[in-house]
């Protein structure tokens, strides 16, 4: 067995359906080890791809191994949810119920023997209250991480304006989320960087204006996984409810709160940061200035009940940027910087 073969692990008790995946394996030309327990840490993080029964991934939660992208979750026959909920704190979307989605992991396992997986981070940005400027954080964290390597712009307000006229791509060609169709539930970095507006080494997946946009969960998660899986960083800018937002906390390495420094907006944030807590412990706050009654930003963070990651001073000239030609920011820049301040969490990459 080749080290690369070596790389693809199975953990499924159930003998019927780790033959199944054996099978599956070779027909993608993989030769797999199939454990009787989890491995250690060195061979689970070394590992390219896992394949855990669901079992196995209950115990691979309990036992806090840690996130990794290349994880996939059998199942033999429809996923419950607690499939659904180990495979997210093991760092995935990938839950595939066999036999239906044998064709699934069939492309799963083909794409991980050409594709280094990992190394990608996700950060996701949510508003603490409406108006705070999540969006104008999200695409300056994107634009930032885009000066040091390849990064996807992920926009998550099917009712918003568009992260293309953020970035200043609203004239550019390439997909928005209605035209994105994901065949398979499978999609590369290479393909998205390729298809959609961009600017060097940023992609923006944009809703659109003038149409009704539908995103799917399955599309959400192929998006983030490509990213992910291409050791790029994924910045998704979501609303402060509903099923794009919880999959966004999730699947986050670091959960941004964008909170401007008033006592409402602090207060109207504190809700909201419960709630994500009690779904990921990465999450911190990022507070927007000016403060009109002189609070400071640990003072703003002391009422959401959050860590403090980054305060931003007032932008000069902001809103006539944004009514031009998009989100152009400077080394000096207030938004760079904090934006760097929050990237620099995650990775070790410059950040100016």
């Amino acid at each position: 067995m080749t080290d690369l073969d070596s790389a693809l692990l199975v953990i499924v008790p159930d003998t019927a359906l780790s033959d199944r995946v054996r099978r599956i394996a070779a027909a993608a030309g993989r030769e797999s080890s199939h454990l009787g327990a989890l491995p250690d840490r060195a061979l689970w993080q070394s590992s390219d791809v896992v394949v855990l029964g669901t079992a196995a991934a209950e115990r691979a939660v309990r036992e806090h191994l840690p996130r990794h992208p290349g994880v996939v979750v059998v199942t033999d026959g429809p996923a419950d949810v607690e499939a659904w909920q180990s495979a997210s704190r093991l760092g995935t979307s990938r839950v595939l119920a066999l036999p239906a989605q044998e064709a699934d992991l069939m492309g799963v396992l083909s794409a991980a023997a050409r594709v280094p997986v990992g190394g990608g981070v996700v950060v996701t940005v949510v508003g603490g209250c409406g108006g705070a400027g999540a969006s104008v954080f999200a695409a300056a964290s994107a634009v930032v991480a885009s000066r040091s390597g390849r990064t996807v712009l992920v926009d998550g307000d099917a009712a918003g304006g568009g992260m293309d006229l953020v970035t200043g791509l609203d004239g550019t060609p390439g997909l928005r989320w209605p035209e994105l169709v994901i065949d398979g539930g499978t999609v590369t970095a290479e393909a998205l960087h390729h298809a959609l507006p961009g600017r060097g080494d940023l992609a923006v997946l944009s809703t659109r204006r003038e149409q009704t946009n539908t995103i799917t969960a399955a599309a959400w998660r192929a998006v983030v996984d490509a990213g992910v899986t291409a050791g790029e960083v994924v910045v998704c800018d979501v609303p402060r409810a509903g099923p794009i937002h919880e999959m966004s906390v999730q699947a986050a390495d670091l959960v941004v709160v964008l909170v401007p420094a008033t006592v409402r907006s602090a207060a109207a944030a504190q809700c909201l940061a419960r709630s994500i807590t009690s779904t990921s412990a990465n999450v911190g706050v990022v507070v927007r200035g000016p403060a009109p009654s002189g609070l400071t930003a640990a003072e703003v963070a002391d009422v959401v009940g959050l860590p403090l990651l980054a305060s931003v001073r007032p932008e000069r000239r902001l809103a006539a940027m944004l009514d031009g030609r998009g989100l152009v920011l400077g080394r000096r820049s207030p938004l760079a910087r904090a934006a760097g301040d929050v990237l620099a969490l995650l990775t070790s990459a410059p950040t100016t």
